[in-house]
């Protein structure tokens, strides 16, 4: 007697449908308000669109075996540190893990690329050796911050732009990357908060931030109020105008804004604390949107 197998493919759909949007949920209850604001102007805008769509094509075409091409799957028996750090990383976020691979590229430290339904985590392994494990799962749980607020498609769109622009359309390529570093600025701070959330610590969260933006030896002493003491002040001077061009606030800023993340009331409600005199997420936004300006 054969046993049938009852599978209902519009269950299913539904089914991560809804964990899908679930997961969203939870992303957007830590959220940089300021983000989600400026994603939702990412669709009108043509450059991005279509900027978007050859990226789509690029991915399934070649992009995605080209990045792959010297990287290992990572499992419980190949790379074990690393797999172990994203399914803790996961779990703390509820946020579903993507295929991770272990690279010894250096063209980037921990990266998801690909689409929504279908992202890859990339961590290079020279600084999974060089972190320790709450250090390693900071840095996961940003990336997977980034998979838990619908990112991909345009952090992979504004990496594939720098990297290959000859393959789109000329006029589409400047456009779209000033705007798309734009919001990348914005999404920076949402991730941040996700790997504070995944590891509930400041000190070390700031300390994987540090390694992965300035380099190994800063974070090996770092300190944060002592950096921020020792850094000039990252809103006078014409050298603010360079960040019009850079995907990431200056550390400085992402430092502070993820500082003032954590002494609010939904950081402390988050972790079991106690959230009494507390700012909330939304005055809290509107400092962190002050901070991180350009202009």
């Amino acid at each position: 007697m054969s046993v049938g197998v009852d599978f209902d493919l519009a269950k299913w759909i539904a089914a991560r449908r809804g964990a899908l949007e679930q997961q969203a949920r939870e992303g957007a209850a830590y959220a940089f308000s300021g983000e989600r604001k400026f994603r939702r102007t990412l669709t009108i805008a043509r450059p991005v669109m279509m900027a978007l769509e050859a990226t789509t094509r690029l991915w399934r075409d070649s992009a995605r075996t080209d990045l792959l091409g010297s990287a290992v799957k990572v499992t419980d028996q190949q790379y074990p540190r690393v797999y172990h750090a994203a399914k803790a990383a996961g779990a703390a976020l509820r946020v579903r893990v993507p295929a991770v691979f272990a690279s010894p590229s250096d063209s980037f430290k921990v990266k998801v690329l690909g689409t929504d339904d279908a992202p890859h985590l990339i961590v290079n392994l020279e600084l999974a050796e060089r972190l320790d494990d709450t250090e390693l799962i900071a840095a996961i749980a940003h990336e997977l911050g980034h998979v838990q607020n619908g990112h991909i498609f345009y952090a992979t769109a504004l990496h594939y732009l720098n990297e290959a622009a000859a393959f789109y359309v000329r006029w589409v390529v400047q456009p779209a990357i000033m705007t798309l570093q734009a919001w990348s600025r914005r999404a920076e701070v949402t991730c941040d908060r996700a790997a504070l959330l995944a590891v509930r610590d400041l000190d070390k969260t700031l300390q994987a931030l540090i390694a992965i933006e300035l380099g190994l030896d800063q974070a090996a002493v770092f300190n944060a109020d002592d950096y921020l003491r020792s850094v000039p002040d990252v809103k006078r001077g014409f050298g603010r105008y360079a960040e019009l061009f850079r995907s990431h606030p200056q550390v400085p800023k992402r430092v502070q804004a993820l500082k003032l993340f954590a002494g609010s009331a939904m950081y402390a409600q988050a972790t079991g604390g106690d959230p009494t005199g507390k700012p909330s997420l939304a005055d809290v936004d509107k400092q962190v949107a002050d901070l991180i300006s350009v202009l």
